[in-house]
């Protein structure tokens, strides 16, 4: 599946806005989404206005040193990893983000580090610096994936 497709985020309001977006169109299903992206591009941001939408409410740290953050919101679970700081493949194991059940909705910093490709994407956000902005690309994987980054953009099938 090769629909990415391209958007600037003109400034941290308008990514907030996205994130805040793309929570309201998570499937009960569940939805599983790679942010990826130099130091400094958004990806904590962008998952903290994601979280944020779907209700989280209190502090939403970055899991940079916690290496995962739950949160259970209106009964759903959702976790946000960021595995920057993985050592070797099998810690991946010891985060327990491979087995997350369905109805989940996982948010993944830095998936490049899961280099034995053990954790499955519906969506990567690909983030960039671009002026005061972001560049922001959506790459789905899977059809839930493509549905829900038209949806984001306010696009038909």
């Amino acid at each position: 599946m090769n629909n990415t497709v391209e958007r600037i985020l003109p400034d941290p309001d308008a990514t907030d806005a996205f994130g805040r977006r793309l929570a309201t169109l998570i499937p009960e299903k569940g939805l599983s989404v790679a942010l990826s992206g130099p130091l400094g591009a958004g990806k904590s941001s962008l998952a903290r206005a994601l979280l944020r939408g779907l209700g989280v409410t209190g502090p939403v740290p970055s899991p940079t040193y916690t290496l995962v953050e739950p949160y259970v919101v209106h009964g759903r679970e959702a976790y946000h990893a960021d595995l920057y700081r993985l050592g070797e493949p099998d810690e991946l194991d010891m985060l327990g983000l491979v087995e997350i059940a369905d109805g989940a909705v996982l948010l993944v910093e830095w998936p490049e580090r899961d280099t034995g490709h053990r954790l499955r994407f519906d969506l990567t956000l690909h983030l960039s610096h671009h002026d005061n902005g972001r560049g922001l690309i959506l790459e789905p994987h899977t059809p839930q994936g493509e549905a829900v980054a038209r949806a984001a953009l306010g696009e038909t099938a």
